[in-house]
């Protein structure tokens, strides 16, 4: 069994800050992190390889540095690490990221389960992983909490409204984690990075390598585009009153009939 863990390198989102010119968000100096839903993905597969003694591979697109994340990846149980890097993805929507995201699931071959966070933290825009779903034409399961394997079942615990319902498909499939309540990440010591670095392979490819279609990739490939993003506007300090209800209904009335006379 061949299991693989798609994952991204994000801005720390707490660090953030939108340029109020250029409507761009403000990377430099903006440390960057493992996305927190794919961190849960990871763990996730992880379990699952323990108790079936599958190949676990980890998938990132990004630029050089991403290769960060499959590393950490890698000291934390995965098998091989795989990052696309190339100038042509730059700029890809969710589509055009789907798009060679399962070119290279095509060139990886025989992957019977691919888990995936619910989405990423600098987007939140939850399409690229049932965007990978619908390319590869298997079934999916979004926004899980636990998943297991039996065979060639897939078992996934799916949030709903009010609760959850307990769902299964047939292998190949794929799922998207939301990070479940109290989930503490796990992060590798020393020996686990050096070793990992000396014996698991860390392959960069290229869109050539993938065999993919120019005109699908990048911002020619992108039928969407983001005009600007901006902060949502600072809304005016509340005030809190004390009193008794008649006194608070006074108080309000009052406030109530200034504002209208304005």
């Amino acid at each position: 069994m061949k299991i693989l863990t798609l994952i991204k390198q994000v801005p720390d989102s707490t660090r953030v800050k939108v340029d109020p010119v250029t409507g761009t968000l403000i990377r430099t100096g903006v440390p960057s992190i493992l996305n927190p839903y794919d961190h849960f993905a990871l763990e996730q597969a992880l379990k699952i390889k323990k108790e079936t003694g599958a190949e676990l591979v980890v998938l990132s697109m990004g630029p050089e540095q991403a290769a960060e994340i499959i590393r950490l990846a890698l000291a934390l149980g995965a098998d091989k690490g795989i990052l696309l890097c190339d100038r042509a993805f730059a700029g890809s929507d969710t589509w055009a990221t789907s798009y060679a995201l399962s070119k290279a699931v095509g060139k990886i071959g025989n992957v019977d389960l691919i888990l995936a966070g619910m989405m990423a933290i600098d987007g939140d825009t939850a399409q690229t992983g049932p965007g990978i779903a619908q390319q590869l034409g298997i079934p999916q399961i979004t926004f899980c909490t636990e998943a297991s394997v039996n065979g060639k079942t897939l078992t996934a615990k799916k949030l709903i409204e009010g609760g959850y319902e307990v769902v299964e498909a047939k292998l190949p499939a794929l799922i998207t984690m939301v990070t479940a309540y109290g989930f503490d990440p796990s992060y590798p010591g020393f020996a686990d990075i050096i070793k990992a670095q000396d014996e698991k392979p860390l392959e960069k490819w290229t869109a050539a390598d993938i065999d993919a279609e120019a005109a699908l990739l990048g911002f020619k490939g992108s039928p969407t585009r983001v005009d600007r993003i901006y902060p949502p506007a600072q809304r005016e300090k509340g005030e809190i009153m004390q009193g008794s209800a008649g006194e608070l209904s006074e108080k309000l009335i009052r406030i109530i009939r200034s504002e209208c006379s304005m």
